[in-house]
């Protein structure tokens, strides 16, 4: 077997031990009345004393969620449903199924979050804010307030992520639409990338300025080439960010990389950002096999250069062309103590090499910092086995959300599906159910 492989066999070996018109309204119906809501334990597997239940379906698009701290659920959508991008979710029996929606806001989009007030949410090109009353209900769901517009758009990666910290300052994800920042046609990287200017990096607004321009924000940080996951860490008080990494090495570059190499690189990346920080995109790449920096080679890489640049190191580390779109640090007390704080992230896509994917993982911290190598939380919402497949892929894990009783949600954007994740510990016995 070759290093390469090898390599792989033993990444894949560690792995498998760790475990919208306004004010419209209609019932949701995610499982026939009376019928089983618990997740098929095939579809999600979880560590012992968690569980999984479907609480909505056929959602649409369902992209980042927010909820409030009386439990609804605002749940953003990255193309329209019944002409909507952000759908109100309500359990009115609290039988722990969503059973009723309301439907506002006419643009798609990715990012929404609830802070001091307002329900925040984004298009693809701007921001928005909606007031909310004590119960964090949105009071005038067709009359948003508008922060933020011109953020660039193009045909791809073009969702914006937000996070807001304890300051007042928002953040938001500019993607590039360029997978390598290469000349078109051409191998070649373009020296400098032009891109850089207004993408590929994290810009920083004011969360309760009205009718800010993109020349109003400031560039906090550069060289991401797409953060789709994003959360601001309350106990370090920092932001982290998860960046997909670049797509094929061996199309103009064969005679460095192997089409095994291609699949097994680079890795997704955690970063800790602060002003200024440059992460490297596109002129390196991180080699989570080598665990090392390296030149990309359309800037002269060759697969064994190591990057010279004073750019920052990844926090953590993750096979690549799993596609981390949502990231979460645990506040609750619900689950065990060894997951306060840490980061849950969940993967939307597949590394081919490994056959892993559409999975939540989990990376424990301490003192602000991992603690240990990162770990799946839950898997296989793929519903099929990604090495020999015997159907589609049933869902994508996208946006993930803490309840107000400590449960983790997941959304899934492909088939629209609403999972929500809670524990019990072994042996204790189930409180009276609710009347």
């Amino acid at each position: 077997m070759n290093k390469p492989l090898r390599s792989v066999a033993c990444l894949l070996t560690a792995l498998l031990t760790l475990n919208s018109t306004t004010g419209f309204s209609t019932p949701i119906a995610p499982t026939k009345p009376g019928a089983k809501r618990t997740a098929d334990p095939a579809v999600v597997k979880l560590p012992a004393g968690f569980s999984a239940t479907i609480v909505a379906q056929e959602l649409g698009s369902a992209r980042h969620i927010a909820i409030s701290k009386t439990g609804d659920i605002y749940v953003k959508l990255a193309g329209l449903k019944e002409g909507k991008g952000i759908y109100r979710l309500r359990d009115t029996n609290h039988d722990g199924v969503i059973d009723e929606r309301v439907g506002f806001g006419d643009y798609p989009g990715t990012g929404i979050l609830i802070n001091n007030g307002y329900l925040y949410a984004s298009s693809n090109n701007s921001i928005y804010r909606y007031k909310l009353n004590d119960s964090e209900e949105v009071i005038a769901p067709d009359q948003p307030e508008k922060l933020v517009s011109g953020l660039r758009e193009k045909a791809r990666d073009k969702s914006k992520s937000i996070a807001i910290d304890r300051q007042g300052n928002l953040y938001v994800n500019i993607a590039s639409d360029n997978d390598r920042c290469r000349e078109p046609g051409t191998g070649k990287g373009m020296m400098p990338c032009s891109l850089l200017d207004s993408a590929a990096g994290i810009w920083r607004f004011k969360a309760d300025e009205l009718n800010q321009s993109f020349a109003s924000g400031t560039r906090y940080a550069t060289g991401l080439k797409n953060v789709v996951g994003l959360d601001w860490n309350s106990q370090t008080n920092s932001l982290f960010v998860m960046q997909h990494g670049r797509g094929a090495f061996d199309d103009f570059y064969g005679n460095y990389y192997t089409p095994q190499q291609s699949a097994e690189l680079p890795a997704e990346t955690m970063y800790e950002l602060h002003q200024g920080d440059d992460a490297g995109w596109p002129y390196l790449y991180y080699d989570h096999l080598q665990k090392k920096k390296m030149l990309a080679p359309e800037y002269g890489g060759d697969g064994k250069k190591t990057s010279t640049a004073k750019t920052i190191d990844p926090v953590a580390a993750f096979p690549a062309h799993l596609g981390p779109n949502g990231l979460l640090f645990y506040t609750g007390t619900a689950f065990p103590e060894r997951y306060r704080n840490g980061a849950f992230i969940a993967f939307h896509a597949q590394s081919q090499a490994l056959h892993k994917g559409y999975l939540v993982g989990f990376v424990p911290f301490k003192n602000g910092k991992p603690s240990g190598p990162w770990e799946i939380f839950a898997d296989n919402f793929a519903g099929t086995d990604l090495e020999k497949p015997t159907g589609p892929v049933q869902h994508r894990p996208c946006g993930l959300a803490q309840g107000p009783d400590g449960s983790l949600y997941v959304t899934d954007d492909l088939n629209g599906t609403l999972f929500k994740i809670s524990y019990q510990a072994p042996g204790h016995k189930a409180s009276a159910a609710r009347k």
